[in-house]
């Protein structure tokens, strides 16, 4: 083996000199890279051979490389180049050598016709990239030379070689042309010639598909680039012979998957929908699949099923409308439609036994759409025919979303298993989608179903048709009203006559009751039908995520009829706690549940429930807050902490509406008596202390701590006031000896509801001082390594100046500092951080005038935020965030008009600045543009991104143009 320094892609990428681009470099390159066991040693040759295939020397090495007596890989190498050159490089390649190369290439395709394919294919890609770079003027009928070409009997190649060969270069033709990095309006011209030049192909490709002497490659290799063809949006009309010889081929098997292919691609064409005609003709020839379909089902051919099936559903799903406006073959288009019925009922159990009727779902939505889009009275006349099909689709869906048997489903992969859950949350949302169409009916419909399955004494009922039934119902009560149904009643009285046995059943069980929930609330006689039946799932762990969600939507919707049962909600809740029967997420639920259903009562309730519902962990707290910390007591406290920071963010005796995000909070009248959230807060808030003195260092306890807090300041608003003072005196402790982003982020919190209270601002302004201060000599260290402290504090900022200027106004705030800092936050990789940094200064200088601090460091320091918004601009941030940089420009020229008019015309001055890539005129253009706008905001950030383009060197390019 050689030595690492003798090996050209160490040499090419190392600190040695590079070697040459020759062919004995080149061939030691690619040995390295597919032989050399050693992975940095590829990565080096990869590294190496990228360079080579670019390079000027590549014209001459690509060439050498493609002798008879070089190996396929190397031989590939050089075919890339080729491509690589001809597609990215054209505008190197003197007109004149036009034609040597394009006979070079030719000469080699006829060489590699009886040689390695895989260079075959890269020739024939790179003299369709000459091809496509060429046309139309330089070579304007190159489809119909290529045919002339290889048609010619004075090749040393076989006929089948040349015909391979040929298709080969014809299929690949259209492909490189999607791919094609050619200028839009090049692209224009170069579709419409090949438009014109399928005139060329698609004679010789029905020829050879319909020739009874053409082999069997040959007419696969035919149907393939037929394929191809039709994604250039040809004329259905002019494909009518080749659909119809690829249909005739589909009863070869060897041909079946190619002529799908072929037959799917032409029918889904967007521009086909224009050609009624031939789409007329193409149902008989799909219908005439349906025995071939049968017998492919009876014989567990699931290849050939799914394959009748994607042309049955590429002619209904893309021209359902088209065909439906055909009133007079309404027939044809129904048998059409039964037909890919029978595909979405095909029989067996997805995805074990059919993977089929996937497929077809997509096409019902289509098919409904199209129906309820026509005018009131063809659309009654539609809905006659088809309102019976989609009551049949309720059943063959509801059939299909069954569950195996026990024993079956017990084989199936844990990935099956996942892939029917996904099949039938798609079940679901047709059915849901259904509904629209169906309405009130198709409720009735499936409560009569389950009633007569449910009452019937004739012959057992299987869990899985029931099981079936009711997730069909829940399905449609998840997301429709069905407040005003009058069969819902009823199925509540079903619902407790269902035999559980089954943990899937318990489950379906579960969710419909959640489902639900909010028709419980609006009838609360019917709770105690249900709830007994939640409170039982809740002690089966197999059942965690269904009763937990579904006993929590009714604390949430039913609360305040719940008081009569919260006695014993809250035990059988406290049991399954205390055994630890769920997972943590689930646990956490239930105590959102609790505190829902705990909102709802009177006080001393509250508070007599809360005792009994927490104390437990208060001890287990109090034990854990004595041990030396571990991980394991880790994971317990914060678990702790999480059942608490859970059960206070829904606890709101206050019934507050949930809009803390609006700009003013709607506060209700305070019941009388302290808020026992904050009572129990209060008695905990020692202990929580303590907790935090061992456990400082560790980012997850203190968040979880912090959570605490500021879930219940978020739910509670005004009536936490009680706890500010101690609140803000621990997190400034907390901050000073070791700043975490969670104390900052419950600080904004505490600013955002209370900094505007007099009585609260002495505490709130000491703690902003104090964490200002701590975070200003973390920057002086070094911030780096803490963007998400950054990130907190610049949204703290911005918080404090939209919320309470007036804590600006502080001698002791160094607002200096704070605005360098903000100045490097702008240039962190991080784009939270930077994002947050710009909200900072948006929301800092409209305050220019009214702060006086504010209005002397801006004035002082402003020219070093432009220039740092510039470079960002320039290219040294990323292009996602030139919204918030334009929001910076806009807000310093609305407020500080003469400054920025003097500071923009400085700082562009410097040739390279933001960009070496920018002309002095076209920086003038920049700031004068941006001096103008001073209303529009929109505007200023059109321009930003046009400017960031020109200054990375991307204007006009195909790569920014949905930028």
């Amino acid at each position: 083996m050689e030595r690492r320094e003798e090996q050209p892609g160490a040499a090419g990428a190392g600190a040695a000199p590079a070697l040459d681009f020759t062919v004995e470099n080149v061939e030691k390159a690619l040995h390295q890279l597919y032989y050399d066991p050693n992975i940095e040693n590829k990565n080096l040759a990869q590294k190496w051979l990228m360079q080579a295939q670019v390079s000027p020397q590549a014209w001459h090495f690509s060439w050498q490389l493609l002798q008879p007596d070089k190996v396929p890989e190397i031989q590939y190498f050089g075919a890339s180049a080729l491509h690589i050159k001809i597609s990215r490089y054209w505008s190197d390649i003197p007109t004149d050598q036009y034609e040597s190369l394009k006979a070079q290439l030719f000469t080699q395709i006829t060489r590699f016709a009886s040689g390695s394919k895989i260079v075959l294919t890269r020739l024939c890609v790179a003299l369709a990239s000459l091809a496509l770079s060429m046309m139309p003027d330089a070579w304007p009928c190159a489809v119909a030379d290529m045919v002339r070409l290889f048609q010619a009997e004075d090749s040393p190649v076989d006929g089948q070689g040349r015909c391979l060969a040929l298709l080969e270069l014809l299929t690949v033709l259209p492909e490189e042309f999607q791919t094609s990095r050619l200028p839009q309006y090049r692209k224009g011209l170069v579709r419409a010639s090949l438009a014109v030049e399928c005139g060329a192909v698609f004679p010789l490709l029905e020829q050879l598909l319909q020739q009874p002497s053409s082999p069997s490659c040959v007419r696969q290799k035919v149907l393939k680039c037929f394929s191809s063809w039709v994604q250039l949006e040809v004329p259905l009309q002019d494909c009518e012979a080749l659909i119809q010889a690829a249909f005739a081929a589909l009863q070869d098997s060897e041909l079946f998957d190619s002529s799908v292919e072929a037959i799917v691609n032409a029918i889904s064409q967007p521009d086909s929908q224009r050609y009624v005609n031939t789409l007329l003709k193409l149902i008989p020839l799909v219908l005439g699949l349906q025995e071939q379909l049968r017998q492919a089902v009876q014989n567990g051919d699931m290849e050939t099923s799914h394959g009748i099936c994607r042309i049955a559903v590429a002619l209904g799903e893309n021209h359902s409308r088209a065909l439906l406006d055909q009133v007079e073959h309404w027939q044809s288009f129904l048998a059409l439609v039964n037909m890919i019925m029978f595909c979405t009922g095909i029989p067996g159990h997805y995805p074990v036994n059919e993977t089929t009727s996937s497929l077809t779902l997509t096409f019902w939505y289509t098919l409904q759409d199209d129906i309820l889009s026509f005018e009131a009275e063809k659309q009654a006349v539609y809905q006659q025919v088809y309102r019976p099909v989609y009551f049949q689709l309720v059943d063959v869906l509801l059939h299909k979303a069954q569950f195996p048997s026990d024993e079956e489903y017990g084989f199936w992969s844990s990935d099956e298993k996942e892939q029917f859950r996904i099949y039938r949350v798609d079940i679901s949302d047709t059915l849901m989608y259904v509904y629209e169409m169906l309405g009130a009916e198709l409720l009735s419909n499936l409560y009569d179903k389950l009633g007569r399955l449910l009452t019937s004494s004739e012959e057992p009922y299987s869990w899985q048709h029931t099981e079936a039934l009711l997730y069909g119902f829940q399905s449609i009560a998840e997301t429709i009203d069905v407040n005003y149904s009058d069969v819902v009643p009823g199925l509540i009285g079903l619902i407790p006559r269902i035999s559980i046995s089954n943990v899937q059943l318990a489950d379906t069980v579960m969710f419909t009751i959640g489902a639900l929930s909010e028709w419980l609330a609006d009838h609360p006689v019917m709770i105690n039908s249900v709830l007994p039946l939640v409170l039982h799932a809740l002690g089966n762990p197999e059942l965690s995520v269904s009763s937990v969600s579904t006993l929590k939507k009714i604390c949430r919707e039913c609360k305040y009829d719940l008081p009569p049962y919260a006695a014993n909600i809250v035990a059988v809740s406290q049991d399954v706690l205390m055994k630890q029967i769920h997972k943590t997420s689930q646990c956490m639920w239930l105590m959102q549940a609790l505190g829902f259903l705990l909102s709802a009562l009177q006080v001393e309730e509250i508070l007599k429930n809360l005792h009994s519902l927490i104390s437990p962990y208060i001890q287990q707290l109090e034990k854990l807050a004595e041990e030396i910390p571990n991980p394991s007591n880790k994971l317990a406290i914060v678990h702790i902490l999480g059942l608490l920071s859970n059960l206070f963010t829904t606890l709101d005796v206050s019934h507050h509406e949930d809009d803390h995000e609006g700009p003013e909070l709607r506060k209700l009248p305070v019941p009388q008596g302290p808020n026992p959230v904050v009572v129990v807060l209060q008695q905990v808030f020692q202990l929580i202390q303590k907790v935090l003195s061992k456990w400082l260092n560790d980012a997850q306890v203190v968040e979880a701590v912090c959570a605490i807090f500021e879930k219940s300041v978020k739910t509670l608003l005004d009536d936490f006031a009680p706890m500010v003072p101690q609140l803000c005196e621990m997190l400034g402790r907390m901050y000073s000896t070791i700043p975490q982003a969670s104390a900052l982020d419950l600080t904004r919190q505490l600013v955002h509801i209370f900094a505007h209270e007099p009585a609260h601002f002495p505490p709130i302004e000491a703690l902003f001082l104090l964490v200002t201060s701590v975070t200003l000599t973390l920057f002086q260290q070094g911030p780096r390594d803490h963007p998400d402290i950054v990130d907190s504090f610049m949204q703290l900022l911005a918080q404090a100046l939209k919320r309470k200027p007036d804590l600006f106004l502080c001698e002791r705030l160094d607002v200096k500092a704070v605005f360098q800092c903000a100045v490097l936050a702008l240039k962190f990789p991080e784009a939270p951080t930077v994002k947050a940094s710009c909200g900072f200064f948006t929301e800092l200088l409209p305050r220019c005038g009214e702060v006086e601090s504010v209005g002397k460091v801006v004035q002082e320091d402003g020219r070093m935020l432009l220039i740092a918004v510039l470079e960002a601009i320039g290219g040294q941030a990323s292009r996602s965030l030139m919204d918030c940089f334009a929001d910076i420009l806009f807000a310093l020229n609305k407020h500080c008009f003469s400054l920025l008019s003097m500071w923009i015309k400085e700082a562009l001055q410097p040739p390279g600045f933001p960009s070496a890539r920018l002309s002095p005129e076209q920086k003038d253009t920049f700031s004068q543009q941006i001096l103008r706008e001073r209303v529009n905001k929109r505007r200023v950030k059109e321009m930003v991104k046009e400017f960031t383009l020109l200054c990375r060197g991307l204007h006009g390019t195909d790569y920014t143009a949905d930028y």
